[in-house]
């Protein structure tokens, strides 16, 4: 039971695409990589927004204030 050689993760490797078969594995790698850069652009976003108000996607969104009312 010690390490696995690359014997064993070749056979893995196989099975792996007799199961799942290559386009498949091949549109879990592309879009991993889309979430990535998602990733990437929202941290670097988030940076260059430090300052800023958020922005509303929707315009037909109104943004408004609560405030509390005084009962006297």
């Amino acid at each position: 039971m010690g390490s696995l050689s690359i014997w064993h993760w070749l056979i893995v490797l196989v099975v792996v695409m007799l199961i799942f078969g290559t386009k498949k594995l091949g549109n879990v790698g592309s879009d991993l990589g889309k979430a990535v850069k998602g990733f990437k652009d929202g941290v670097k976003g988030e940076d260059e927004k430090s300052g800023a108000p958020a922005q509303v996607a929707d315009k037909s969104t109104i943004d408004v204030e609560a405030r509390e009312k005084n009962k006297a």
